[in-house]
C-alpha cells in the first residue's frame, strides 16, 4: 500500500455522534499510544468544524494455546493473502505472487491444490481473496464427505483487470485439485495499488468484494465505476435485485482500499480499510452507503453530512488493516503496516486493544475455526516485510 509522509501522532479515539442543530456532540475516549501504554479519556462538545478522529499450531484435542506468540501450524509460506477454514479442519491458502491455492492439512501438511489460471503479479496484484460455497456437484462425482461438493471462488490480478472467478474443488483432504475456472465477474479496474481484493459469503448467501479506488479516487465517487466499492453478487454473478441501486452491484462506495469482511452475530457488516496518510478505518457497512473517500479520509466534519463516518480509526503506522474475523460481537483485525492484531469489542461504545504488537511482523489475515481456534497468517515474504526464519507462517494463538 502506497501512502504519503504519515504523521507521527500516535492516538486511538472511540466516538459516540449525537447531531445538534449547528452543532455536533461528541463523547470522545482517547488512547495514547505510550511506550508504557497509558491511558487517557476525555469527554468533550465543540462547535461544527474539523472532525476529531476516532481510534479507536493444532494442539492436542482440549489443550490449549498458551499466552505468547502463539504455536506455528504451517511455515515457508510465500507472499500468502487469504485463509479459508474447511470444515474438515484443513486450511486453503492464496499466495498472491505464484497464483498457487495451496491446502494445509491439521497438521500443517502443505499440498499445493492447483494454480489459478490467468493470474498476473505486479506489484500489490495477484491472487487475493478467497471463499467457499457449498455448490452443486457438476463435474465432481466423487465429492469429499467431509466438506460435500465445494466452489473455491477467488479475487484476482489479470492481464488487463481485476477479476472473481469459481472453481469446483475436486477431491478430498490431502489430494485436492481444481477444476476449471469460470468468470463471477470481471472488469474492476485494476493497477499496481489498490486492488482490494477480499471476497466473502454473507449471511443471505450473496457475494461481497470489496474494490480498491486503483489509484483513481474520483472513481470512488462514481457508482459506475467498480472501483472504490464493496459490491453485492448473487453467487453466479447476477445483481440481487435487492441491491441498492438498480441494475448495479454497487452495495456501499466510497472506498479508498476495503481489506476485510465479516459480520456479526447481530448481522451487522463490517470492513477494515486502508487510508491514505492519515486515517485508517473500520466501517460498519451499510446498503447504499457513501463512504466518503476521496473527499473524506476519518471522519468527515459536520457539514459533510452526506457521507457515513467510520465507527474507529486508527494512524497509518497502528494499522494498515487487512484481513477480519469476528465471534459473536468481538472482531480481530489484522494490521500490517502496524505489525499487531487488533482486537475490537463491537458491542456499546466500541473499544479496541493491540495484541502480540512487533512479535510476528506483519499480519495479513485472521481467521477462526469451527472449534472456535484463532488463526493468523503473516505476511513478511511480499518485499514489505523483514522475514523471519520460517516466514511466512499460520500461527494460532490465545483468544
Amino acid at each position: 500500500m502506497t501512502r504519503g509522509p504519515v504523521q507521527s501522532t500516535v492516538q486511538l479515539a472511540l466516538p459516540v455522534l449525537m447531531p445538534l442543530q449547528g452543532k455536533l456532540c461528541r463523547t470522545l475516549a482517547v488512547v495514547t499510544a505510550l511506550a508504557a501504554a497509558t491511558a487517557l479519556f476525555l469527554t468533550a462538545c465543540s462547535p461544527a468544524g474539523p472532525a476529531p478522529q476516532p481510534a479507536p499450531t493444532v494442539l492436542p484435542t482440549g489443550a490449549r494455546v498458551p499466552a505468547g506468540t502463539g504455536t506455528d501450524i504451517a511455515t515457508g509460506l510465500a507472499a500468502p493473502w487469504s485463509m479459508v477454514v474447511l470444515n474438515d479442519t484443513s486450511l486453503l491458502v492464496s499466495e498472491r505472487d505464484t497464483g498457487q491455492v495451496l491446502e494445509i492439512s491439521a497438521a500443517g501438511a502443505k499440498h499445493v491444490v492447483g494454480t489459478v489460471a490467468g493470474v498476473v503479479h505486479a506489484g500489490e496484484g495477484g491472487l487475493l481473496g478467497l471463499a467457499t460455497r457449498l455448490g452443486g456437484c457438476e463435474g465432481n462425482s466423487r465429492p469429499d464427505p467431509n466438506t460435500g461438493c465445494l466452489e473455491l471462488y477467488a479475487y484476482l490480478t489479470a492481464a488487463t483487470d481485476n477479476r472473481i472467478v469459481r472453481m469446483p474443488l475436486l477431491g478430498t483432504a490431502g489430494a485436492r485439485t481444481l477444476g476449471p475456472a469460470t468468470v463471477v465477474l470481471q472488469g474492476i479496474p485494476k493497477a499496481n495499488n489498490h486492488n482490494g481484493g477480499r471476497i466473502a459469503f454473507g449471511p443471505d448467501g450473496m457475494l461481497y468484494a470489496g474494490t480498491g479506488d486503483a489509484g483513481n479516487g474520483a472513481n470512488a465517487q462514481n457508482r459506475s465505476s467498480l472501483s472504490g466499492k464493496i459490491l453485492r453478487l448473487d453467487p453466479d454473478g447476477g445483481i440481487p435485485r435487492t441491491n441498492p441501486f438498480p441494475d448495479s452491484p454497487v452495495w456501499s462506495m466510497g472506498h479508498r482500499n476495503p481489506q476485510g469482511i465479516a459480520w456479526d452475530t447481530r448481522g451487522r457488516m463490517w470492513a477494515s480499510e486502508f487510508g491514505q496518510n492519515t486515517w485508517d478505518e473500520l466501517n460498519e457497512i451499510r446498503p447504499g452507503k457513501n463512504y466518503g473517500w476521496p473527499t473524506v479520509e476519518g471522519m468527515a466534519s459536520s457539514n459533510l453530512a452526506q457521507f457515513t463516518n467510520p465507527v474507529l480509526v486508527w494512524p497509518t503506522d497502528q494499522a494498515s488493516p487487512s484481513g477480519v474475523a469476528i465471534s459473536g460481537t468481538t472482531l480481530y483485525m489484522a494490521a500490517l503496516r502496524g505489525e499487531r492484531l487488533w482486537q475490537i469489542e463491537l458491542d456499546g461504545e466500541p473499544s479496541a486493544h493491540a495484541r502480540l504488537t512487533n512479535q510476528l511482523g506483519r499480519l495479513r489475515d485472521v481467521a477462526l475455526t469451527h472449534d472456535g481456534r484463532l488463526l493468523l497468517l503473516t505476511n513478511n515474504t511480499d518485499s514489505r516485510g523483514t522475514p523471519k526464519p520460517g516466514d511466512d507462517r499460520i500461527v494460532e494463538v490465545a483468544r
